[in-house]
């Protein structure tokens, strides 16, 4: 079975962005392992470096950054459908695979420099909680375009 690991910086509070993330993360499941690992947010800092080069820390003592694939306005954008076989060749070579959210202010340019791939899903912005919902979204979207079940139009 193949294994989704997301990083994503912060804690859900909102208990209907939970409910939301829960559903897809039991849809998911029928395809893959899926876990969500939180990272903490540093906002008792003042500087947005500081906050930034923090959170990234968090991260890379995690993972490396040529195992990321991160969620980034100026990555590349997709179809679901081009996500879709995105996510099949990736797990025709791996059986895991690592996507990365970043907090308020992003990543470090070294996790951006260096990542595996960078994906947009939107060149808007988003509340980090609603993204990790849509993120989940797209992830169960490319499952039901891969095994043609009857989800995406």
């Amino acid at each position: 079975m193949y294994k989704i690991n997301i990083y994503c910086v912060g804690n859900l509070k909102d208990r209907e962005y939970v409910a939301m993330c829960d559903e897809y993360k039991k849809r998911i499941s029928r395809f893959a392992d899926l876990n969500i690992i939180q990272i903490k947010e540093k906002n008792e800092l003042s500087n947005i470096e500081m906050i930034i080069e923090s959170e990234s820390r968090q991260i890379l003592n995690k993972i490396s950054p040529q195992d990321i694939v991160l969620f980034d306005v100026k990555g590349e954008e997709m179809s679901s459908e081009k996500f879709s076989k995105f996510l099949d060749k990736h797990f025709l070579q791996n059986s895991q695979i690592n996507f990365v959210i970043g907090g308020s202010y992003g990543v470090s340019n070294y996790i951006k420099q260096n990542a595996n791939k960078k994906i947009s899903l939107s060149l808007m912005t988003f509340p980090h909680r609603l993204f990790r919902v849509m993120a989940l979204e797209q992830i169960y979207r490319a499952f039901t375009i891969l095994n043609n079940i009857s989800y995406h139009k």
